[in-house]
């Protein structure tokens, strides 16, 4: 199965393109984070700077939806790549002239993620212009292995440039990786019919309210969008400020435990999106239920047990909900969205996703000033697996009244 759609060119090119940018995105991650701390000594701030990345999806990511839609995709993809080089490449050269300050992180860490916004729908909603729906799955899980998980790799990288060159250079690998990425889409054959939609100013805001009332009107993506929003709410503020803050209290080589962390999360998703395929060929609502269910309980796992050693064993148990839930998503968006409006879909989720992340990051930055990190991460937790079980029972329940049958398969 693999392996024939490893030898689409089309699809291998796409699928590398995003796997290496990936590798920058979570190696420079990690160096905003870190370096925010290391500049300020604050909590505050380095939460702040989490919410910089986020920022800038509630602004411009539906207006990126409708350019994916809009423009030649393979293009657009090329030429924001591009642009993102010199702008990753300051933040070094101030470095090294002892002129980097916490506001300049912030800026561009708000310019990346704000091109973001546009290349990210672009990227998504090519990969059905190039898959049949057979293969799909197995795509999106390759992608999926890919993109996520190349994070095995990350504290490997990340500790070998923590001790032979410093932080900074993570953002040196990651203007790299944003050139390779811009020649590997520039191999891929991308077929795009001509959209002869109106292009406008205020066409913009018409194809964003378009979209809304065809969301409004189509029950499962509403439903998705619903317990998306939920799930990484809960999670969001414990997995990338929390558990650093934690780890940072226990040791003090708390920067290279944590990319040991990324790695253990990421091996353990690309094991489940490898195997995932095989049993489950087409995906429902009731997958991404499950996904969050087992998510919420490694959150809940390691927030109760709180140390070290069961900090992995809570995020490998994340690492095989956590794709689960991914996969489902994306699977519902690219069957049930016309193609038409896919890059509509994938920037309205990625605008939930974000909205979700800036709302968990700053109600959490202030609970952390007067709650201890570990009852963050126990509520957390029990909320994710409360709202995934009662949403799954309630369809179980709802379904047994139709059917008259009292035995739920979860997984049909």
């Amino acid at each position: 199965m693999y392996k024939t759609i490893w030898k689409n060119k089309d699809i291998r090119f796409y699928l590398l393109a995003g796997g290496i940018s990936r590798l920058g995105d979570t190696l420079s991650g990690m160096a905003f984070l870190f370096l925010a701390y290391d500049l300020t000594g604050s909590s505050l701030h380095t939460t702040g700077m989490a919410m910089a990345e986020t920022i800038p999806y509630l602004l411009f990511g539906l207006i990126g939806g409708v350019m994916a839609d809009w423009l030649p995709k393979k293009k657009w993809l090329i030429y924001l790549d591009i642009a993102r080089i010199p702008l990753i490449s300051s933040i070094v050269l101030l470095y090294y002239f002892d002129m980097l300050t916490y506001i300049y992180l912030l800026i561009v860490s708000f310019f990346i993620q704000s091109i973001g916004c546009f290349f990210n729908p672009a990227h998504r909603s090519i990969l059905p212009a190039i898959t049949g729906e057979r293969e799909r799955t197995a795509a999106n899980s390759m992608n999926d292995t890919l993109t996520r998980g190349v994070t095995v790799l990350s504290p490997v990288l990340s500790v070998w440039l923590l001790n032979c060159f410093g932080v900074v250079h993570f953002f040196t690998v990651d203007a790299i990786t944003y050139a390779i990425s811009a020649l590997f889409i520039y191999q891929v054959d991308l077929k795009e019919p001509k959209n002869t939609a109106t292009k406008s100013f205020k066409a913009v805001f018409v194809a964003i309210a378009e979209f809304a009332e065809w969301v409004k009107a189509h029950r499962t993506i509403r439903k998705l969008f619903l317990f998306t929003f939920i799930t990484v709410f809960f999670n969001t503020w414990v997995w990338q400020v929390g558990m650093l803050l934690a780890l940072t209290e226990m040791s003090s080589q708390s920067e290279e435990l944590y990319s040991m962390l990324q790695g253990v999360f990421g091996g353990v998703v690309i094991i489940t999106n490898l195997l995932l395929p095989y049993f489950i060929k087409k995906m429902t609502l009731r997958h991404y239920l499950i996904g969050a269910l087992i998510w919420g309980a490694g959150v809940l796992y390691y927030g109760l047990l709180y140390d070290m050693p069961h900090f992995f064993i809570g995020a490998a148990l994340v690492g095989v909900g956590l794709p689960i839930a991914g996969l489902a998503r994306v699977y519902l968006l690219q069957t049930f969205v016309p193609e038409e409006k896919l890059g509509r879909a994938f920037s309205s989720n990625a605008v939930l996703l974000y909205f979700s992340n800036t709302v968990s990051l700053g109600l959490y930055g202030l609970l952390v000033l007067i709650i201890p990190i570990k009852v963050l991460m126990i509520s957390s937790g029990l909320f994710i697996i409360i709202s995934s079980t009662g949403a799954l029972l309630f369809k179980a329940i709802k379904t047994s009244k139709f059917t008259r049958r009292f035995t739920v398969h979860f997984l049909k």
